[in-house]
C-alpha cells in the first residue's frame, strides 16, 4: 500500500466485487451513472509494471464489464481510459456513454454542455441490478 494512496486506503466508489488480485467499482457520478473502474489491488502506477499475465487478466476484467454494459444499456459508446494523473494508481475507467448526456460527445472529465435531470432514471436497467449483473459474470467459479 502506498501512503496516501486513496484508491489503496478505500474501495474507490461502490464495491460490486473483489479478488485478490482486482476490484470492480462503480463510481458515483449522477451525470454518468454507468461509470465503472477496474481497480488492480497491488498500488501499481502503470500498465507496464504488471506481468504479461497480469495485463491478461485485468483486461479481460475490463472487457467483461465494457460486454456486460453494452449488453443492458446498448450505450451510444463506450469510453475506456487508463490515466491516473490525480490517482497514480492503476484503474481503468469503463464508461456508458450516450448522446444524451451532460457532457455528449465531450469527455467525461470538461464542463458540462448541457443539465439532465435525474440520469440514473433514464438507463435500461436500474443501477443496482445492473452492478448484480456484472458481479454474476465476474464472480470466480
Amino acid at each position: 500500500m502506498a501512503s496516501s494512496c486513496e484508491l489503496c486506503e478505500q474501495d474507490g466508489g461502490i464495491l460490486l466485487l473483489q479478488t485478490p488480485q482486482w476490484r470492480v467499482i462503480r463510481a458515483v457520478d449522477a451525470d454518468h451513472p454507468a461509470f465503472y473502474r477496474v481497480i488492480w489491488n497491488d498500488h501499481v502506477s502503470e500498465w507496464t509494471d504488471l506481468s504479461a499475465a497480469d495485463r491478461v487478466v485485468m483486461m479481460g476484467v475490463v472487457e467483461t464489464v465494457e460486454s456486460a454494459l453494452r449488453a443492458h444499456l446498448q450505450p451510444t459508446k463506450i469510453n475506456l481510459a487508463s490515466l491516473g494523473n490525480v490517482v497514480p494508481h492503476l484503474h481503468w475507467h469503463v464508461i456508458a456513454r450516450f448522446d444524451w448526456d451532460a457532457r455528449w460527445p465531450a469527455p467525461v472529465w470538461t464542463p458540462k454542455n448541457k443539465e439532465v435531470a435525474d440520469a440514473p432514471s433514464r438507463l435500461k436497467l436500474p443501477l443496482t441490478d445492473l452492478d448484480q449483473r456484472i458481479a454474476q459474470v465476474l464472480a470466480p467459479t
